[in-house]
Parts: structure tokens; sequence; C-alpha cells
């Protein structure tokens, strides 16, 4: 009977740290992307100090989780002692990371609230001026995930216009509903999106 406790217990090892492995790879996958991606988001990663330093916490927790979950399986798996000693020293240094990430998350919470996304965007965003990191950044975020500003297409309505626009709220062309999104996706109706008209543009 114990045997078949101590059995079942290897098991469930295992099958957690397995977990914890597949977490750890999307997690190190998705740190990866956010720094070199092309499109954009390096850029805006890169413009804001706290966004720039999650983004390697991400990448640091990521291999921090997949080596933990390799040498939990492992270590499982072949009731190796070296392994599983290994395993809780992880799980301590987690623990010590993720306090940290707690009081330094408390101590820069106004920084992470929509507000301040808010007032970022209308401080520096320049609709369609492509030479601008920032507004360039902001846009491919728009138009990779069919979305307008932070809050929605009034997060516009402060920011002045360029010359050539004659519509008094207009809003930017990355707010445009494509029928790709992509940069390279035409947009459905570009006049009648920047008149206004709802059905036409992005508006989460």
């Amino acid at each position: 009977m114990e045997g078949d406790c101590l059995s079942c217990m290897k098991y469930l090892m295992f099958l957690f740290n397995f977990f914890i492995f597949l977490g750890g790879a999307c997690l190190l996958g998705v740190g990866i992307w956010v720094i070199v991606d092309p499109t954009g988001f390096r850029e805006i990663v890169a413009a804001n100090p706290l966004l720039f330093t999650g983004a390697y916490i991400m990448l640091a927790m990521g291999a921090m989780l997949f080596l933990l979950g390799f040498l939990g399986c492992c270590g499982a798996i072949r009731e190796n002692k070296c392994l599983l000693l290994f395993f809780f020293m992880f799980i301590l240094l987690i623990f010590l990371a993720e306090l940290s990430a707690a009081i330094l998350a408390f101590i820069f919470r106004e920084n992470l609230t929509r507000e301040f996304f808010t007032k970022e965007l209308k401080k520096h965003y320049l609709r369609n001026n492509d030479t601008d990191v920032f507004s360039s950044t902001w846009n491919s975020v728009m138009i990779t995930f069919a979305c307008c500003g932070v809050n929605g297409p009034e997060d516009f309505e402060a920011i002045p216009h360029l010359p050539y626009t004659s519509l008094e709220k207009a809003i930017p062309e990355a707010c445009c509903q494509r029928e790709l999104q992509s940069r390279e996706g035409m947009i459905v109706n570009k006049e009648a999106c920047l008149a206004g008209i709802e059905r036409f543009q992005n508006r989460q």
C-alpha cells in the first residue's frame, strides 16, 4: 500500500511539473517575442523603463519555470535526489522573485493603470506620423489587435489633428476596420470611418 502511494505521488509530481514546464516554455516564448518582435512591440517596450524591465522579468521567469519543470519531471521519474534538491532550490528562488515582483508592483502601481497609459497616449501620440517611434508603435498595436486607443476612439479627441484632415474629431486610420488585420490590409471604408461611423471603426 505504501509503495502504491509513493508511486502515485511520483506520477502526480511528474504531471504537475510537466504543466510547469509547458507554462515556462510559453512564458519564455512570449518574452522573446515581445523583445525581438519587428512589428513595433519592441519600441513601445523600450520607450517605457517599467515595461522594459517587465519584459526581461517575464523572460527570466519563463526560463526559470522551464528549467524548474524539467528538473521536477526528471527528478520525479528517476527519483534522483540531486535533481529534486535543485528543484526545491528553484522553488525557493521563484518564491523570492514573486515577493520582489509584488513589492515592485505595489511601489509602481500608479504606472500600471489605464489612466497612466491614456495620459501617455494623449501626450506623445502624433497620429499617422510613422517617423515617430511612439506613434508608429501604437499604430502597429492597434492594427494588429483591432483596437483603438486605451479606452476607445474618445482617447483621440483631445489630440491635435494633422493639417490635412478637416474632421473635427477624426480618429487615426489605425482605428479603422480592415479586411486583414495588418498594415497591408485594406481599410474597409476609410471615409466613413474617419467621419465617425462606428460600424467601420474598431471600438474596443
